[in-house]
């Protein structure tokens, strides 16, 4: 059987998280128009009968403005070790700038087996594919590039066949059951964080947080209280909205998705928490579960 590690590397929105849950055919990270969604390493399991491959979802990488923002990165960069092949995920719709340089120059540093992976091909024309397969082969030596639309699913079981090729014979890492190594708390309180990052605009995306402060399993049901922390007053504010229409909105559509994941009735609520300045002190981003990984941890 072959097995191994596949980590999944770039820029925010380039469609890593839409790509994995399209690799394992089900919702495992959430996805968003925003940058910085993923904020922890997630890794889906795929068995089949001649393969194990572990996929780790990374957080975008980007350059930092914020004690979040470099721990993004190093979580994103430290994923790297020990993985036996790379998928460099691109937004092919969005022009090459200094951003795409940044993550491409810091790949280039690790020597790993490279799969360069254009997304969003089903925006671009036959003409346009075309140059910019022609511009990237000139940019990096990859083992293969694979054009791809993660949304749409397209070409995704080819990849995988492929990247079998660049895999060992080893053993299996994980139970054959095993889909995800996050556990339904994590599963919990990133679906609720998604739904803030639909409902919001500007600056309260990255300003938010969202912690579990109870879950109580009965037979037919669970009752689930979360926290949801931002950085300023006026944030909380935008988030309960007016005469509370907001911060129900976002009860409604997390309580709508945690049914159909937990398949049980839920009973939600949710409260807003100001902590000031939160993305800049690392004992917080430790208490709201966003980690730091060491190489050491893999």
């Amino acid at each position: 059987m072959k097995s191994g590690f596949i980590a999944i590397v770039g820029r925010p929105n380039a469609g890593k998280s839409t790509l994995l849950n399209a690799i394992m055919n089900q919702k495992l990270a959430i996805i968003s128009p925003k940058p910085q969604t993923t904020r922890n390493n997630i890794q889906g399991i795929l068995t089949t009968e001649d393969a194990q491959m572990v996929f780790i979802d990374t957080p975008g990488i980007h350059k930092p403005h914020h004690e979040l923002g470099r721990t993004l990165n190093k979580s994103a960069f430290s994923s790297l070790a020990g993985v036996d092949l790379v998928y460099y995920m691109v937004d092919a719709s969005v022009p090459f700038g200094s951003g795409e340089e940044f993550v491409l120059n810091n790949l280039k540093e690790k020597q790993l087996p490279i799969f360069l992976i254009l997304n969003k091909v089903d925006l671009l024309s036959k003409e346009a594919l075309m140059k910019l397969l022609i511009e990237w082969q000139e940019r990096l030596d990859c083992k293969e590039i694979f054009p791809v639309s993660a949304l749409k699913h397209d070409n995704i079981h080819e990849l995988l066949e492929v990247s079998k090729n660049y895999l060992n014979e080893g053993p299996k890492y994980f139970p054959d059951d095993m889909i995800c190594d996050h556990d339904e708390d994590f599963m919990i309180t990133e679906l609720i964080r998604e739904k803030v990052l639909y409902k919001t605009e500007e600056e309260i995306p990255h300003s938010v947080a969202v912690v579990l402060e109870k879950k109580v399993n009965k037979k037919s049901s669970v009752v689930i209280n979360a926290l949801i922390i931002v950085e300023r007053p006026s944030q909380k504010g935008i988030l309960i909205g007016k005469q509370g229409s907001m911060i129900k909105d976002i009860g409604i559509d997390s309580r709508r998705d945690l049914e159909l994941i937990l398949g049980k009735k839920v009973y939600l609520e949710l409260y807003v928490r100001v902590e000031k300045d939160w993305r800049n002190r690392a004992s917080k981003l430790q208490q709201f579960g966003i980690r730091e990984m060491d190489e050491d941890d893999e």
